[in-house]
């Protein structure tokens, strides 16, 4: 029987932070617009949290069973991969987490629409849609994430989908300007992925998973990197400038810093194996950038 340590360990909570971020981003562009409701931004919060540990969790299963975590594999343990937990235990935490999901998303759905049948029907949708991708990742015969295509379902998702989700379950209205910061978290995102699929370029090509990463180089895949955190900094930059009334707005810059030193550190960095320790820098990072913009954009100084 797994310890609940062996649980956590396997939620990955590193990666909670990066999975809040989006509908944090749509929480702050609601608040901004007047139309920030707690309660919905709560369960959108949780249900973001619920679908992460999901993917997660199915992302652990699906590449024990094919075989892509194995010895040869960088970075850190993961639980099946340590036998700590079966594929028994998993499948079935997979379920638990897919039916929590799923349970948490109609309650927000009823919370903020109430009546309104045709919003909870597109929206229940994206959340099957968004059930459908953190398993499908790499589970299966068409798991997507074996094919290149991880990049552009976490862009969507941690981005546009997210971020655009979020503003509209609180105000009920669409903005087409909060496109640029939602692609911004999207692109940041798919940066955090790029970093996992470099640092296993080597073994993932010896499993037959080919990563975006994979099929670019490690070369390629860093100038792919300073594209995606290059670009989101660039897109939130046009947004506040469309969108400026204060020196305040500009607090998100204050990152800018920390994203330039790692972006160094990895173009610097020859051996592919170190670079685990950047992926949770950059989580942490998009998080602060995150809170850095939201509270930029409500200051009035």
């Amino acid at each position: 029987m797994p310890s609940p340590k062996t649980w956590i360990s396997a939620f990955r909570l590193r990666t909670l932070p990066l999975a809040l971020s989006s509908v944090l981003m749509g929480g702050f562009l609601a608040v901004h617009d007047g139309g920030l409701r707690w309660q919905v931004t709560a369960l959108t919060l949780l249900t973001t949290l619920l679908l992460q540990i999901l993917s997660n969790l199915a992302n652990d299963y699906g590449d024990s069973v094919k075989g892509t975590d194995n010895e040869k594999r960088v970075g850190p343990m993961r639980a099946m991969q340590s036998g700590e937990i079966s594929h028994r235990e998993m499948k079935s935490a997979v379920i638990v987490f897919a039916v929590l999901s799923l349970v948490s998303g109609i309650w927000l759905l009823d919370t903020a629409f109430t009546e309104n049948l045709a919003s909870i029907l597109v929206f229940l949708l994206l959340g099957l849609a968004a059930i459908g991708a953190a398993v499908k990742y790499t589970v299966g015969k068409g798991a997507y994430g074996y094919s290149g295509l991880g990049d552009l379902f976490v862009f969507v998702f941690f981005g546009p989908v997210g971020v655009f989700g979020a503003y509209y379950l609180n105000t009920l209205s669409f903005e087409p300007a909060i496109l640029l910061p939602a692609a911004a978290s999207g692109m940041l995102s798919a940066g955090v992925l790029n970093l996992n699929n470099m640092r296993d370029i080597d073994n993932d090509l010896r499993s037959g998973k080919h990563t975006l990463a994979a099929r670019l180089g490690y070369r390629k895949a860093r100038l792919y990197q300073l594209l995606l955190v290059g670009g989101a900094l660039l897109l939130v930059a046009v947004y506040v400038g469309l969108n400026y009334c204060s020196y305040g707005n500009l607090l998100f810059l204050l990152s800018i810093p920390l994203f330039a030193k790692d972006l160094i550190a990895i173009f610097k960095e020859p051996d592919k194996s170190r670079l685990d320790p950047f992926l949770k820098k950059l989580a942490l990072t998009t998080f602060v950038f995150t809170l850095l913009f939201g509270l930029g954009m409500l200051l009035r100084l």
